[in-house]
């Protein structure tokens, strides 16, 4: 039996999880760009003529291939830090994958149902409906935006867009590129290939002559000194009570050398206590901090006073000050969706501090000296809307992290390519800080300035430089490349609505 495009069986089950892992070949580590371009020509190439039952299993192929590559990392999270057993683990994984699946097998099966028949459908209704399902996927069960086709663009040519469209418009020239490939090689009319060629130098050389686009200026001639302190503290030992100390005393010492940098970084819940009951320890580091005009900055859990809820927070100490609650929480990393039913079912339900509570919107900035600083913990930089909105009233843009849930998978390295986008689309210095690596300096065009290598303790020492004004998309956000999505594909339908009432 073949499907109904002509096409075995076979031949689909391979080449659909293939062009789906080439999504993950784009992005770091591996960063080979060109295979991002080429999953999306061999994905509209598979959904061209296929119906939509074929396409529901295409897609879901497709995404299979993609997430089982690109995120199967979480298996080191629910193995190792969350015990659970290899047969176990393997499975959760694999449901994880499989579930996120079901989003490709759904683009795909609304793409064939009522993209592909409208007028340009083929050519720029594919890309229109990629980025509204990677916007879709931002949110949807509070969100999972990873493997973007637009993150492997970081450093191309096309990066010159990020200032104006963010991530998402470098996904859709990506996605694009790949339907003006598929259909150059299927049409190879002359009229056809000139089209497709003017599309891909006009977004290609635009993208390359705006990489020199000056959106934002320098805040101050003098650029803040900078010292990240990475402990690579085993997550074993983490909230252990006989390493507490141990903690505590290698964090000073890795600090008392660098008091007088301007900024001093810590990660994400270095102190692994409650900001009020770790004070005997953070108040004289604050003060010596205080005399050297240097600004401790440092992930530490933060419990209000009278309740039962406490935050993954981060606090300004010394010559700065501010206390910031993390809003976007990591599912069973943080919290437990449906707590009553999964607690207690497997150590990985019951992981140490999973019971945060989201901050509150609209948070103050921090501060460093005179500068304002947007402060985002671990998950939280790969929010595109989030940071643009926060940045908008700062200088800097720092994130703390503890990637040690991951590993030396990629997992890891796929997030520091995130922070670089971060970077990228507003204008901004990163300066991120991690637990075991890679902790990084960030400049505001996504280029890494100095890093850290993984499992190591050291401190990194550099420079960043705060920064005025705002970039297009610092100023709007995602909100023009998805309604220009949307209004895109409304126009294809009523052209296509039109054409057959005229007929």
């Amino acid at each position: 039996m073949r499907a109904e495009s002509g096409l075995s069986p076979i031949f689909v089950l391979l080449l659909a999880p293939f062009a789906g892992a080439l999504v993950t070949l784009s992005l770091a580590p591996f960063e080979l760009w060109p295979a991002g371009i080429l999953s999306c020509a061999l994905y509209a190439y598979l959904l061209s003529t296929c119906g939509t039952r074929q396409a529901l299993w295409r897609g879901w192929l497709y995404g299979l291939g993609m997430f089982g590559s690109g995120v199967s990392w979480v298996y080191v999270s629910i193995h190792v830090h969350g015990h659970a057993g290899v047969l176990l683990a393997i499975g959760l994984t694999a449901l994880f994958c499989a579930g996120l699946a079901l989003l490709h097998a759904l683009f795909a099966w609304c793409y064939v149902r009522f993209v592909r028949p409208l007028p340009g459908g083929m050519l720029a209704g594919f890309p229109a409906l990629w980025v509204l399902f990677e916007w879709f996927r931002s949110w949807l069960l509070t969100g999972f935006p990873w493997l973007y086709l637009g993150y492997a663009h970081v450093d191309t040519w096309i990066s010159g867009w990020a200032p104006i469209t963010g991530v998402y418009g470098l996904s859709f020239i990506c996605a694009l590129t790949g339907t003006c490939l598929f259909l150059g090689w299927r049409s190879r009319k002359p009229v056809a290939l000139t089209t497709y060629a003017v599309i891909l130098i006009t977004l290609w050389g635009g993208g390359a002559v705006l990489m020199s686009t000056q959106w934002v200026a320098k805040a101050s001639e003098d650029p803040i000194t900078v010292a990240i302190i990475q402990p690579n503290v085993p997550q074993e030992h983490k909230w252990a009570p006989d390493w507490y100390r141990p903690i505590l005393r290698q964090l000073r010492e890795a600090t008392d050398p660098v008091l007088g940098f301007d900024l001093v970084l810590w990660p994400e819940s270095a102190v692994p206590n409650y900001l009020q009951r770790a004070q005997g320890f953070l108040e004289p580091i604050a003060e010596r901090a205080a005399a050297a005009n240097t600004t401790l900055i440092t992930g530490i859990p933060f419990r209000p006073p009278d309740s039962e809820s406490y935050h993954n927070s981060i606090a300004a100490l010394g010559f700065g000050k501010g206390v910031y609650h993390k809003q976007r929480l990591v599912p069973f990393g943080e919290y437990v969706p449906l707590e009553n039913l999964l607690r207690g079912l497997i150590a990985f339900f019951d992981l140490p501090m999973s019971a945060f509570s989201p901050g509150p919107e609209n948070q103050a900035p921090l501060k460093v000296g005179a500068f304002r600083v947007a402060p985002f913990i671990c998950y939280e930089i790969v929010y595109g809307g989030l940071v643009a909105k926060n940045a908008r009233n700062a200088d800097l843009l720092i994130t703390i992290s503890n990637d040690s849930w991951f590993g030396d998978s990629i997992g890891p390295w796929q997030h520091l390519q995130i922070a670089q986008m971060r970077g990228r689309e507003n204008g901004r210095y990163v300066v991120r800080g991690t637990n075991n690596g890679i902790s990084a300096i960030i400049d505001h065009q996504g280029k890494i300035v100095e890093r850290t290598d993984q499992f190591v303790a050291t401190t990194l020492t550099g420079t960043a430089q705060a920064m005025l004004g705002n970039t297009p998309f610092g100023s709007f956000g995602n909100t023009p490349m998805i309604t220009g999505c949307i209004i895109g594909l409304l126009l294809m339908a009523v052209l296509y609505l039109g054409f057959w009432r005229g007929n």
